[in-house]
């Protein structure tokens, strides 16, 4: 069970994600592979117009394991652990600013910008959270519906 950076940032499982949607991929240069499995997955640090990140864990062991690795790294500011404010997932290691809260589709927007994400990555995102196959549909998908 140990958090490792052996991977380099490129060689890590979401790199291409980054690399579409991030507005400063400079920042990609100085992100951390981090391994807590099998994969390695980036911790994208602070910088640019991006203002704080976070890694998802399963458990707070692996989550400890992370804040350590993560604050020997430049670029990761206060890194903390802490509960995902989302009942179905595990923990998360955060860095740098708190996260903005959520409340409505401009908020999304606001906390896009806050992890650094491109205008036209964010744009995309709202497109596609708004067409969904549900809402796409003008009948009621139950067959009890009304």
């Amino acid at each position: 069970m140990t958090a490792t950076a052996a991977a380099l940032p490129r060689d890590a499982y979401d790199f291409d994600y980054y690399e579409r949607r991030l507005s400063d991929t400079w920042l990609l240069e100085k992100s951390v592979a981090v391994r807590t499995l099998r994969m390695p997955f980036l911790a994208v640090p602070v910088g640019g117009t991006r203002r704080g990140g976070y890694y998802p864990v399963s458990c707070f062991c692996y989550g400890l394991k992370v804040r350590d690795l993560l604050l020997e790294q430049p670029g990761f500011p206060n890194p903390r652990l802490r509960l995902s404010s989302y009942p179905d997932t595990g923990p998360v290691v955060e860095w740098g600013e708190k996260p903005p809260t959520l409340w409505g589709d401009r908020s999304i927007t606001t906390l896009g910008r806050f992890y650094g994400y491109s205008e036209a990555a964010i744009a995309d995102f709202m497109q596609r959270h708004h067409t969904t196959p549900s809402s796409a549909i003008s009948v009621p998908c139950s067959p009890t519906a009304p």
